[in-house]
């Protein structure tokens, strides 16, 4: 299982290389789904990952005083402002690099392969996309404590509600129902709003007004 994992994260890098291979100034500077970045950003981050050692992660973030997710932002749009070509090189060349962040493991980066992927496509209404079955594997990681403690999403969004995917077998939790696509469970609860109305179920409604409320103002 974990060189399937790492073999599907190597394939969603690939693909979100391929994809900002073709994208233009204006395209790259259109903001993504992750709040205040720019879709030259995201790419940013995601070199940034495979650029920067975790000890190496963990100084930057001593210099910011413990403040993580100050250091991720800052990074990433330190990296960003790098030739795009150099930084799709860079993709494409350590897309095979196994990350395992102590206390996340291999789904952490597998996860972000995914999700960054559409956090650029949607906005620009580019239909690549990772397949169900990596939505279904994200979707174990992000019920799991350790993506909390990874950031993907804050402690208790989940609590008393039941996610049923309408495209594949998967569920989890328990509580009022909210359903949707794989990939609609899994942008909505990482606390991105563009697919909230897609959602049905009881639960829809106390999904999104929570996610809605973690939004920066």
């Amino acid at each position: 299982m974990p060189d399937d994992v790492q073999s599907r994260t190597t394939a969603n890098r690939r693909a979100v290389a391929d994809l900002f291979a073709g994208l233009d100034d204006d395209q790259l500077d259109a903001p993504s789904l992750c709040a205040g970045w720019r879709c030259r950003d995201v790419l940013g981050h995601l070199v940034m990952t495979l650029d920067l050692s975790f000890p190496g992660f963990l100084r930057e973030v001593l210099r910011d005083r413990g403040r993580a997710g100050e250091t991720s932002d800052r990074l990433a749009r330190s990296y960003a402002d790098q030739p795009v070509d150099r930084l799709v090189e860079t993709l494409r060349r350590r897309s095979s690099t196994a990350l395992a962040p102590p206390g996340v493991g291999l789904g952490g980066p597998f996860t972000d392969s995914c999700i960054h992927l559409r956090d650029v496509a949607i906005p620009l209404a580019i239909t690549t996309t990772p397949p169900v079955s990596d939505w279904a594997r994200v979707l174990d990681f992000l019920t799991t404590p350790r993506a909390r403690r990874a950031g993907f999403l804050p402690r208790g969004r989940l609590d008393g509600l039941a996610l049923v995917a309408t495209d594949s077998p998967w569920t989890g939790g328990s509580g009022a129902l909210v359903t949707g696509t794989s990939e609609a469970l899994a942008l909505s609860i990482t606390g991105r709003p563009v697919l909230l109305a897609h959602l049905e179920g009881d639960g829809a409604t106390t999904l999104s007004d929570r996610v809605r409320a973690a939004l920066p103002r």
